[in-house]
């Protein structure tokens, strides 16, 4: 059976972990003439939940009526789900300081159909990106940062993240601290890279610090942004092996390529919502 394009959903959902689950949703998806085209399942055995992920196809239309084909589930399962039309690609804020390194690759990965969301605009506590930024044809926001009321870059930084319509912020090296009214306001929406030396080597110039200390393995951690800094539930991390022969500046263009490939991948599972919260911890399906 085939369909035509632009008919697919992500359904998820997690429920309490009892037997029968995947039974009984695909039973009532097969009724109502849902047609499972991917599925990835996983019981947490400390949390007692259950998680499901699938990708679903059918007439366009259908969606709509997704709440009433689930309801006998999602009372005797207890369902927390939701649906997500995947027909167009997520609109995506990106947030960046002076290294352009992610911003570059979530750019290049876009143009060539690698990352399945739209970028609707880029902010920044200085100017040196707009060239670049602008010459893509996406949209440049300048927002220096006054110490003496840093609360009112935050409030524009949301007025753009309302008005472009972006469904997920992402901070690519942007390298200011959030206030903890920020950080909630994009509860799951918001997410950030920094190197896998935190807390060891904080402050200027991580790499350097780490080569004096003879460090081996270098990486890179990306992680939905909280009010806790830096400590966010991680979603996907990488390392490279370096040894005592490794220059600091070698470790730093390791780092760089690290961040930007672990990053990319945070986006592009969430854009194709893959990532379920877990308490502290993600599930990635």
């Amino acid at each position: 059976m085939t369909h035509p394009p632009g008919t697919r959903c992500v359904l998820r959902f997690r429920c309490p972990d009892q037997p029968g689950i995947l039974a009984t949703v695909t039973s009532l998806l097969a009724r109502n003439g849902w047609d499972i085209r991917e599925a990835a399942i996983y019981g947490d055995p400390d949390s007692g939940i259950f998680f499901v992920r699938t990708e679903l196809a059918s007439d366009r239309a259908a969606i709509a009526n997704l709440p009433r084909h689930l309801a006998p589930a999602i009372v005797t399962l207890g369902l927390d789900w939701e649906v997500h039309d995947i027909a167009e690609p997520m609109p995506v804020l990106i947030a960046v300081s002076k290294f352009n390194h992610c911003l570059i690759d979530l750019i290049h990965k876009v143009a060539i159909g690698a990352l399945p969301i739209r970028i609707v605009g880029v902010v920044s506590n200085h100017d040196q990106e707009r060239a670049l930024v602008e010459w893509h044809g996406i949209p440049y926001h300048h927002l220096p940062v006054d110490r003496a009321d840093k609360a009112a870059q935050e409030r524009r930084f949301l007025d753009i993240i309302s008005e472009s319509g972006a469904a997920l912020t992402v901070l690519a090296r942007y390298m200011q601290i959030l206030s903890d009214e920020f950080a909630a306001s994009l509860d799951g929406r918001c997410i950030n890279i920094h190197h896998s030396f935190l807390p060891s080597f904080k402050g200027a110039k991580p790499y350097h610090q780490a080569k004096a200390r003879g460090v081996k393995l270098i990486g890179a951690t990306a992680h939905y942004v909280t009010a806790d800094l830096d400590e966010g539930p991680i979603i996907e991390q990488d390392v490279r092996r370096v040894s005592h022969a490794t220059t600091a500046e070698e470790m730093v263009a390791i780092g760089r390529e690290v961040e930007a490939s672990v990053l990319s991948r945070a986006v592009r599972w969430h854009a194709e919502h893959r990532i379920l919260g877990n308490g502290n911890q993600t599930v990635v399906l």
